[in-house]
């Protein structure tokens, strides 16, 4: 829990960025962090690398055991279970990128925002939308990560993730990934220190 200490602390403003698989928020996130000025928080998952992917950079991988450790021990900001594995937010971190003013970005899933807007309701949340379906499933076939079924599981998903972050009163902002430099910018404009 964030504790009112920790709140009377924090200069920084944190951003809440979600949106389903495909919809580009991590090319945004990265695309817009840079300098001292805003951090990108790194999340924790159970899930394998990926052959590209560092550890502590894109994610920290970690056990099915330390991760639950992590949860016991409160020193995640949320998590979630996501396509058979956990993702959360290490606390640690981004209260100190707050208290230094940073602004932080946290580039997470409606059900792990929901968490962090009951914990920090001051987060400002942005949410990412490919602008169609056939839009989305274009770019999840691109990535090259998933099959057939992973795909249309992830789209089933986008469909109630999408629905959700509607009714959450936090999403104050939508930008639709349509044009990427214009997104980029959009982005930028909101989390500019």
């Amino acid at each position: 829990m964030i504790s009112a200490s920790d709140k009377k602390q924090i200069t920084g403003q944190l951003f809440v960025v979600s949106g389903p698989s495909g919809s580009g928020k991590s090319t945004l996130c990265r695309a817009v962090v840079g300098g001292d000025d805003v951090y990108l928080s790194v999340s924790a998952t159970t899930r394998p690398r990926g052959k590209e992917e560092v550890d502590g950079l894109d994610y920290f991988f970690v056990t099915e055991e330390e991760f639950r450790r992590k949860i016991e021990a409160g020193e995640l900001l949320e998590y979630a279970r996501i396509f058979e594995h956990y993702y959360g937010t290490p606390m640690e971190s981004v209260l100190h990128h707050l208290h230094a003013g940073r602004n932080v970005i946290l580039e997470i899933d409606v059900q792990g925002a929901v968490q962090v807007f009951r914990r920090y309701p001051q987060a400002v949340g942005i949410l990412v939308l490919p602008p169609d379906d056939q839009a989305l499933r274009e770019r999840l076939l691109r990535r090259g990560r998933d099959d057939e079924a992973s795909i249309n599981k992830r789209l089933a998903q986008a469909q109630t993730e999408i629905e959700q972050a509607q009714k959450e009163k936090h999403y104050r902002h939508i930008i639709v990934n349509d044009d990427l430099e214009q997104a980029v910018a959009e982005l930028r404009r909101l989390v500019a220190v």
